[in-house]
């Protein structure tokens, strides 16, 4: 990958206040204000004795890959090919994948620094314990990245304009987030449906998270849902997506 390109697409990102805020600061935010209520402190008989905090650590982590897949990227992609920017870069040295590969690069760097700073604020604000099984914890983090990733070129290989990729990327945002427990963890979804979520990259994502903070290896179920949806969302996007 070009290092100047890298470099230019990381000044842009950082030049996109809104795109910084939902992807690196909001995730740990919203860990705040929960962990601000005294009851998200305590633990809930209902989650075996979990605290609702403990539990939403891993939510905040997969809401920054969410927002990197669903939002950002889409509207990225799909405003340089907008722009003729792919097109007019097809007759240079740098090839278009190489532009694509860095902003890539750049939004999961971004997800993945907003990740270890929600681990953080939540161990040192209010004593949430770091990942017991910290390989298992990495390997679940970066298959959902990659599916992440992935979800967000088909979207893109989908959207001719930035106005379309906006719709469908928030037609995708809102189920996704559901699914990664947003509203309601999904060790705590009632059972027919906690199988059906699980079979989703994000809530396949969020339970092997959980697992691997409880020092757990990650359930090899839950990392194939990943690897798979991973893989499928790839093969998706270089069937569709389309340089102008």
């Amino acid at each position: 990958m070009n290092t100047a390109v890298l470099r230019t697409e990381f000044r842009l990102f950082r030049r996109e206040p809104a795109a910084v805020f939902w992807i690196f600061v909001f995730p740990t935010l919203l860990l705040v204000i929960l962990g601000s209520i005294p009851s998200f402190r305590q633990p809930d008989p209902s989650m075996d004795g979990v605290r609702p905090i403990d539990a939403y650590v891993p939510i905040a982590v997969l809401i920054a890959l969410i927002m990197s897949g669903a939002q950002s990227l889409p509207q990225a992609l799909t405003g340089y090919r907008e722009r003729g920017i792919l097109r007019r870069m097809s007759v240079t040295p740098v090839r278009p994948s190489v532009l694509l590969s860095a902003q890539m690069t750049v939004q999961g760097a971004i997800a993945l620094a907003s990740a270890l700073l929600a681990l953080l604020v939540g161990r040192v604000a209010f004593d949430v314990a770091l990942p017991e099984q910290p390989a298992g914890y990495l390997l679940a983090l970066l298959l959902a990245s990659a599916a992440a990733l992935a979800l967000g070129n088909v979207v893109s290989a989908l959207s001719r304009t930035t106005k379309i990729a906006g719709a469908i990327g928030s037609a995708v945002f809102f189920p996704m987030m559901f699914c990664a427990g947003v509203w309601l963890p999904v060790r705590s979804m009632p059972h027919p449906l906690a199988r059906v979520v699980q079979l989703t990259p994000f809530g396949a994502a969020a339970r092997a998270l959980d697992q691997a903070a409880a020092g757990h290896w990650p359930g090899w179920t839950h990392l194939g849902v990943l690897a798979l949806w991973a893989v499928l969302l790839t093969a998706g996007a270089a069937r569709w997506f389309r340089w102008e």
